[in-house]
C-alpha cells in the first residue's frame, strides 16, 4: 500500500514542547522535519514533496510510521491535523516509483 499524508501542528506547544521555537512567519517546517525524519528512519520506501509525504509498505508498518510521525509533531502544538490518502493494492510492491514510471511512459507515447 502507498499512503500519502500531511501532518501539521496548530495552537500552543504542548508541555513537552516548551523549548520548541516557532517561526515568526507561521511556518511549521521544524515540526514537519520531525515527522519526515521519522519516515526516513523507518527504512520504508518514501518520498516527500512540498505538500505530502508518501510511504510504501504493509498496512501495519505504514500506519505505525504515520502514528510515530504524528507523535513527533505533537510537541509543536496543542492540536494536530492529519490528512491521509491510501492506495491499497494487495500483492503489489514498488508502486511508489512504478506509478510514476508508467505515467512518464504514457506521456512519452502521446
Amino acid at each position: 500500500m502507498i499512503v500519502a499524508f500531511s501532518v501539521s501542528p496548530s495552537g500552543t506547544p504542548s508541555p513537552e514542547g516548551a523549548g520548541v521555537q516557532h517561526a515568526e512567519d507561521g511556518s511549521v517546517h521544524d515540526a514537519v522535519a520531525a515527522a519526515v525524519q521519522v519516515v526516513r528512519e523507518s527504512g520504508l520506501p518514501n518520498r516527500t514533496s512540498s505538500m505530502f509525504t508518501e510511504i510504501e509498505g504493509e498496512w501495519d508498518e505504514v500506519m505505525g510510521v504515520v502514528k510515530a510521525a504524528v507523535e513527533a509533531v505533537a510537541p509543536y502544538g496543542s492540536r494536530i491535523s492529519l490528512v491521509l490518502k491510501a492506495d491499497i493494492r494487495p500483492g503489489r510492491t514498488g508502486e511508489l516509483d512504478g506509478k510514476i514510471e508508467r505515467l512518464e511512459q504514457a506521456l512519452k507515447n502521446r
